[in-house]
């Protein structure tokens, strides 16, 4: 058994900058679904006794909504500018091959690997 400490291989920036990423839109996904959920829910229905007639209003639509469903959709609205202006990065993929035979490539590849092997 080798006494070499283990090391993690070292990740590829594409895939760093494609985690990161993730990872801030499913958080801000995360928090706004909290968040309305947890306002509707909480503020969503009526109290025993009271009518619709007294439902309160914010900007002419119910607290609920306003609290529960506008706030959070602007505020994905702005996180999404942050994000596409300021956190997101434009890598560099490569050479682009556009027009070659990709089948042909593929087959090319399976003979040398034939060739290697057998």
């Amino acid at each position: 058994m080798s006494s070499a400490p283990l090391r993690d291989p070292p990740y590829d920036p594409l895939y760093l900058h494609a985690r990161r990423e993730a990872v801030f839109i499913l958080s801000v996904f995360a928090i706004c679904l909290a968040w309305s959920v947890g306002v509707c829910y909480a503020d969503g229905y009526l109290a025993p006794g009271e009518s619709v007639a007294e439902v309160p209003t914010v900007l002419g639509m119910p607290r609920w909504v306003f609290w529960g469903i506008f706030v959070p959709w602007i505020f994905a609205d702005v996180m999404t500018v942050v994000f596409c202006f300021f956190f997101m990065t434009d890598d560099d993929l490569g050479v682009a091959h556009e027009g070659e035979d990709v089948a042909k490539q593929i087959h090319e590849q399976h003979r040398e690997e034939e060739g290697r092997h057998g």
